[in-house]
């Protein structure tokens, strides 16, 4: 058990890929009720320690603690049943599929016994609406196909989806990365919502404007290890870039 208050905390993870040194000793942390940045340059190792979080790869040496507990997940869905959502980059959603059934992908309503179960489609979809007006979010009907949604349309659905089955950390991997200005205002809005219910949301993003506008912790990473944190509001973009270049030391 950890006696920090921090709802996330990864202690001295190191990771290897072969020869090649991923992670050397992070440490970071993510409280809930807050949006957490991690930022640096690309292969800095930020999206390798949001997959060792969620599940996706195994640390060499270190300890991810989630809720007062040491964990140790070797599948993502065990990351999602102990209550860590993640929107990947790709969003991975199915775009021949309606808003609902991609919302219920993989966690699908039945009913019946043993191999004669059946969906309970009407559920769903009733479950669905009330998610997404939950958050208010821009999507024209639950049952209109993704194939048919805008960027930030797409990107409210994952992050509904994210937000909808009782998550108490959210992981964001450049969430507004290919939106335009209007489109990444309203996921912006819907990041903040997420704060403001009480998620933790750990949000990795290149665009330091967008961090200092909507972070409360700044985590900066360079060459696989994690040199400095920071209080949004005690740092400014400047430094953060500085910090990430090495221009300015820790």
């Amino acid at each position: 058990m950890t006696k920090s208050n921090d709802l996330l905390e990864v202690r001295n993870l190191s990771l290897s890929f072969g020869s090649v040194r991923a992670l050397r000793d992070v440490s970071l942390s993510a409280k809930s009720g807050e949006i957490t940045a991690v930022v640096g340059d690309n292969g800095a190792g930020k999206s390798t320690v949001v997959r060792c979080v969620s599940g996706v790869h195994q640390s060499d040496e270190g300890d991810v603690i989630f809720d007062g507990e040491v964990v140790n997940f070797t599948r993502p869905d065990q990351a999602r049943q102990a209550g860590i959502e993640t929107v990947h980059q790709n969003l991975a959603l199915v775009e021949d599929l309606t808003v609902w059934q991609n919302l219920f992908l993989n966690r699908e309503i039945t009913q019946g016994l043993g191999p004669f179960r059946f969906l309970r489609k009407r559920e769903m979809r009733n479950q669905a609406r009330d998610m997404v007006s939950k958050l208010a979010v821009n999507v024209p009907s639950v049952t209109s196909t993704v194939r048919r949604l805008s960027g930030g349309q797409r990107q409210a659905v994952a992050i509904c989806r994210a937000a909808g089955f009782s998550s108490k950390l959210v992981i964001m991997d450049e969430p507004t990365a290919a939106l335009g200005v209007q489109e990444t205002r309203k996921v912006e809005e819907l990041i903040q919502r997420l704060r403001d219910e009480g998620h933790a949301v750990l949000l990795i993003s290149h665009n330091f404007d967008q961090v200092m506008r909507l972070a409360d912790q700044v985590w900066v990473m360079r060459a696989g290890q994690c040199v400095a944190g920071r209080k949004a509001r005690d740092t400014t973009a400047q430094e953060i870039v500085g910090l990430i270049t090495g221009a300015i030391a820790a």
